[in-house]
């Protein structure tokens, strides 16, 4: 007789005797599977559990997402039955068909599923999370909705194909499934931790991609979906209160969702473009714990941050390119800062993340209300810290400069490649050189970079780092001083087999002090202001970049990434 589940992880020594009681009395009130149970109270892993029902039931166990299926082997089983049962093929041989399963006690979906094609069918066992990613890497995300509803309503195919007018989702017949499909995509994202879903059209395909961490990524999802297409467009419309009949003119609309104990604000961004409309969703917590101790700042350039954000007046502003991560650095300073005895107004387009305690103002073109026109409307509203989006223009540059100078303490950005360029950017702007000098206390640079990915994270020979980052033994050694061990991320299903999971900021500070301000005045092209910064002690972004890359965290070939423009 064989023996039972909970014995076999004992002998195994992946379970204690008492937390099998623990779990045979939790069994007893819920009724679950044991391993289930196990898993759940995090007593034991999901691949020991694989391994002890292995050798309780004599089945071969496999690492799903160490294994490659054919896309043929892919198409014997129909994507209702797999999504259903929780099982996929992995392997056809010319006697039998492989399929993994999570539970060996459920076998009667093989027994069907040989009656249907007429085949052999052999069980390997695998863990149900690994199932369910493959499912969704191979048939693709929401297949199974996308099945259905073509099956149901093949004429409404039709309609999508000829791109006629789409009927109001929200009455039709396929609506519950449509919104479930656009629940799927959403759920993915969420999953997969993007920050971006880019909904495409093509003349004979739809395109759909996710950017995880800065990066776009090509999502699995059935060939199908491009029929749903303009339903997946009006469905989205409707959430984001939008105009489902418009499709010539750009539309913007906000939504929020809740998936899981997480909630998020969607900004939906609509652009009519020459298949369709072209759809990107941001997405963004509703909320986020932010401190300035999870920016990555380096231990000194934290000091020097935290020194800069208690001066009563001044200006600071932090400057890199569109997705570096400015205005969440910005809201981290701001949540150090609240507090009841100070008032905290901020003028943002759009308003990223909502902050308790704080006066956060929208911008709106179509009314005019502006960066410049309300910024001069708050500056009457009695506050002690400012916060302004970004500054665009000549006017806003010179009511924020006032406001410094008048007492206020104000945050900004500007776009600029590094620290030093600041400076030039707004006297570019027409804003006097004197004003600059005498109103802002610090130009703050930053960059995002990806970081190793924790599970698939090796050791590499410094001669295998420069190579991956096109730099000799020597230049590597000279950037990245007193560094001996260097990593990499191998790649794993975690990381999409990109070896990166995550991303942390690089800082560069520049200090308005008295040199710099006399080479503003002077009009001192950037590079030099940089250089004399790095002499009185600035470190760059390269220079973090490589202490990060020394310590570990990301890779060489990611700092000259990201900091290419810096050299």
């Amino acid at each position: 007789m064989a023996k039972k589940l909970g014995e076999v992880l004992v002998e195994m020594g992946l379970l204690k005797p008492e937390d099998l009681t623990r779990i045979l009395q939790e069994q007893q009130r819920t009724g679950e599977f044991l391993g289930t149970i196990a898993v759940r109270l995090g007593l034991v892993r999901e691949a020991d559990l694989m391994s002890a029902l292995s050798r309780q039931f004599s089945l071969p166990s496999v690492r799903l997402q160490e294994i490659s299926i054919d896309p043929s082997v892919i198409r014997l089983v129909p994507t209702k039955f797999v999504f259903h049962h929780k099982l996929i093929p992995i392997r056809r041989t010319a006697k039998a068909l492989t399929i993994a399963i999570h539970d060996p006690l459920v076998r009667w979906p093989l027994d069907e599923l040989a009656l249907q094609l007429g085949v052999e069918v052999e069980p390997v066992l695998a863990s149900e999370s690994e199932i369910l990613a493959a499912i969704r890497r191979y048939y693709g995300v929401g297949a199974e909705t996308v099945e259905r509803i073509l099956a149901e309503s093949p004429e409404s195919v039709q309609v999508q194909r000829a791109h006629e007018k789409t009927e109001n989702i929200e009455t039709s017949e396929e609506s519950a499934s449509v919104v479930r499909l656009v629940n799927q995509i959403l759920s993915e994202a969420v999953r997969e931790g993007a920050t971006d879903i880019h909904i495409e059209p093509f003349p004979d395909s739809m395109s759909l991609r996710f950017r995880v961490d800065g990066r776009l990524y090509d999502t699995p999802a059935p060939s199908d979906l491009k029929y749903l297409y303009q339903a997946i467009v009006s469905r989205i419309k409707i959430m984001a209160g939008l105009d489902v009949v418009e499709r010539r003119l750009p539309q913007d609309g906000r939504a929020r969702i809740r998936v899981g104990e997480q909630e998020l604000d969607l900004r939906i961004s609509i652009l009519p473009t020459l298949y369709g409309e072209n759809l990107v969703i941001r997405m963004l917590p509703s909320s986020m714990i932010l401190s300035l101790d999870r920016l990555g700042l380096a231990e000194t350039d934290l000091k020097i941050l935290e020194r800069l954000i208690q001066i009563p007046h001044g200006i600071l502003f932090v400057t890199g390119p569109t997705g570096s991560g400015k205005t969440t650095s910005l809201y981290a300073v701001l949540s150090r800062l609240n507090s009841r005895e100070r008032s905290i107004v901020t003028i943002e387009d759009p308003i990223e993340y909502e902050l308790k305690g704080i006066t956060q103002v929208q911008v709106n073109s179509k009314i005019n209300l502006s960066f410049a026109r309300t910024l001069r409307n708050v500056l009457r509203h009695d506050p002690n810290v400012l916060m302004v989006g970004e500054v665009r223009d000549r006017e806003t540059a010179e009511i924020a400069i006032q406001a410094a100078l008048t007492g206020h303490l104000v945050f900004s950005t500007l776009h600029t490649n590094d620290a030093a360029s600041g400076t030039t950017r707004l006297v570019d702007m027409g804003i006097e050189p004197y004003l600059v000098s005498s109103a802002v206390e610090a130009f703050i640079g930053q960059r995002l970079v990806r970081l190793i990915c924790r599970e698939c994270r090796e050791e590499i020979s410094p001669e295998s780092a420069a190579k991956a980052a096109r730099l000799s033994a020597d230049e590597l050694r000279s950037r990245v001083q007193g560094a001996t061990h260097f990593y990499r991320g191998k790649g794993c299903s975690v990381c999409k087999q990109t070896g990166y999971r995550g991303r942390t900021g690089i800082y560069e500070i520049l200090e308005l002090k008295t040199q710099i301000q006399e080479m503003i005045l002077n009009k001192i092209p950037a590079h030099e202001i940089k250089k004399c910064a790095v002499q009185l002690g600035m470190r760059t972004l390269q220079d973090d970049g490589w202490a990060k890359a020394a310590q570990g965290l990301t890779t060489p070939e990611e700092i000259l990434r990201v900091t290419q423009l810096e050299d």
